[in-house]
C-alpha cells in the first residue's frame, strides 16, 4: 500500500516538528533536520523516534 501524499501536509518529524519529505525508492518519511528516517509499515506512517533509522551524510546529499 501507498502512502497518501496528502498525509505530508499534515503530519511532521516527531522530534523537531519540522517537515518530512518522502523517500519513495525505500519506502521511508525523511527528516533532513535530524537525518532520520521513518518506516511505512502497509503504507502507514510509523512516526517513534525509536524506530527512526539514522541517516548517513551519502543518502543526505542524494
Amino acid at each position: 500500500m501507498a502512502l497518501d501524499i496528502k498525509l505530508l501536509d499534515i503530519i511532521a518529524c516527531p522530534v523537531c516538528k519540522g517537515k518530512l519529505h518522502y523517500n519513495k525508492a525505500v519506502h521511508e518519511l525523511v527528516c533532513r533536520f535530524d537525518k532520520l528516517a521513518y518506516p511505512l509499515e502497509e503504507g502507514i506512517p510509523v512516526l517513534l523516534e525509536n524506530r527512526a533509522r539514522p541517516l548517513s551524510s551519502d543518502e543526505l546529499s542524494s
